[in-house]
């Protein structure tokens, strides 16, 4: 593999994660996971072959601003998926409170 290769394979990796930051904000939690198995695919696939490949000083600053893009996306990513998952679990919790009183009452 090669610099432009290594690049375009970042640069790949940044649309993933844009893509899935999208999914996160439009609440679309089905493609929000199957993006993220094609992320996953991705950085296996990448991993062993960017560690061999030398990049020169201008590559090397191209690929430190997609690593911080892909950084940003992923603090995004956390912060929406962090506040859906605390309501679904205010949602779980009344209505396991529900079921309680309805066990309770009779209900």
């Amino acid at each position: 593999m090669n610099t432009h290769q290594v690049i375009e394979n970042y640069e790949s990796l940044s649309a993933l994660t844009n893509q899935m930051r999208n999914a996160a904000e439009h609440g679309e939690w089905e493609e929000l996971v199957q993006l993220e198995q094609q992320c996953s695919r991705k950085i296996a696939e990448m991993k062993p072959v960017d560690e061999n490949v030398a990049l020169d000083e201008r590559s090397r600053q191209l690929k430190i601003q997609l690593i911080k893009k892909i950084l940003a996306n992923d603090a995004e990513i956390r912060n929406r998926t962090q506040a859906w998952m605390g309501q679904l679990q205010r949602i779980l919790q009344s209505n396991h409170q529900e079921q309680r009183l309805q066990r309770a009452y009779g209900g």
